[in-house]
């Protein structure tokens, strides 16, 4: 059986570090990047244990600004 693994990917300059996919992701994958900052000055949300997603979208049907992608990959 092919197991499903997920990528989230974040338009950083568009990320105003609302915490929500934070807080929505089941299986704790995204964070707020502590330290930096994006163009705007806010504090953008990274993948901070990749190999966690399994690609829910949960992160992204929750982003008021629609930033987030997720992509599903089949691994054998």
């Amino acid at each position: 059986m092919a197991k499903i693994k997920g990528a989230v990917v974040v338009d950083v300059e568009r990320c105003k570090g609302c915490n929500l996919c934070v807080v929505a992701c089941p299986l704790d994958v995204l964070e707020l990047q502590p330290r930096e900052v994006n163009n705007r000055g806010y504090h953008f949300a990274y993948m901070k244990n990749h190999e966690k997603c399994i690609g829910c979208q949960s992160c992204a049907l929750v982003c008021p600004d629609g930033c987030i992608s997720v992509y599903r990959i089949q691994e054998n």
